[in-house]
């Protein structure tokens, strides 16, 4: 299953470090939010605001099937010159859940769907979907413009 997505956009900050990112270049608060609105504009219920993590952003989202996290960071500079967005999917496991691999488990494809519905907006270029494993794996043009 395509749980990761790369896209592109000039709609988002890329250029200024914010006093409040915990690292330098942790651009992606704005894309969270801009998610989470979209989001609970389709009727999901979401965090009300996104976490930091070293990588970017990250919040929770909920469809029927469970409680998922979808997280999004910026990659300056490539594949295209400007950069590109990542996010991901993973499942909301507690710390049992997380450490024996609990997180890309029973992904819902409806999680996906939400995801890339709120990816079908003019401000947003380039959607590839990928399987985790073929993107850690550097094979991006195995990529597909759905989940």
């Amino acid at each position: 299953m395509r749980t990761l997505v790369t896209f592109e956009s000039s709609a988002f900050n890329t250029t200024e470090s914010k006093q409040y990112f915990v690292n330098p270049r942790n651009y992606g608060d704005d894309v969270a939010k801009w998610m989470i609105a979209a989001l609970q504009k389709a009727g999901v219920q979401t965090d009300d605001e996104p976490g930091q993590e070293d990588f970017g952003w990250y919040f929770e989202f909920r469809v029927p099937e469970g409680q998922h996290c979808a997280a999004v960071g910026f990659r300056p500079g490539d594949p295209a010159p400007q950069g590109c967005w990542i996010a991901w999917i993973e499942r909301s496991r507690g710390l049992l859940g997380s450490l024996s691999g609990g997180r890309q488990r029973g992904i819902a494809a409806s999680a996906a769907a939400a995801i890339h519905a709120t990816l079908q907006s003019a401000e947003i270029r380039n959607i590839r979907w990928h399987e985790k494993k073929d993107f850690d794996a550097m094979r991006e043009a195995l990529g597909a413009e759905t989940p």
